[in-house]
């Protein structure tokens, strides 16, 4: 059994971001306020544990808008039941990630 994450407040944005359809870092940096130095250790340290799922963007569509290529994530079965967890613990959760973003889905 994989270790379960911290729960932290950052945690729960992190997942929350996630599972409302931000999908890549900045996204759900704009979508948290929270800053590059968290976002990305948390992500990966969610995805080591089997919370969060990641692929690469397909480096020529990227290339093809003139920017490197995006690591995009998904939260897994595991990371919605970290999730639902931290809903109960966290009353301010449903506020922490700005609605309104234009989420964008990882390409197939």
């Amino acid at each position: 059994m994989p270790p379960r994450p911290n729960l932290t407040y950052p945690t729960a944005l992190v997942l929350h971001a996630l599972s409302m359809g931000q999908s890549y870092g900045f996204d759900i940096m704009d979508a948290t306020g929270l800053p590059s130095g968290t976002i990305y250790p948390l992500l990966r340290r969610l995805e080591r544990i089997g919370c969060v799922e990641a692929s690469w963007e397909d480096e020529r569509e990227a290339a093809g808008e003139g920017r490197p290529a995006r690591k995009y994530y998904r939260v897994t079965a595991e990371g919605l039941e970290v999730l639902a967890r931290a809903r109960g613990r966290f009353a301010a959760l449903e506020h922490g990630v700005r609605p309104g973003l234009n989420p964008h889905p990882a390409s197939s």
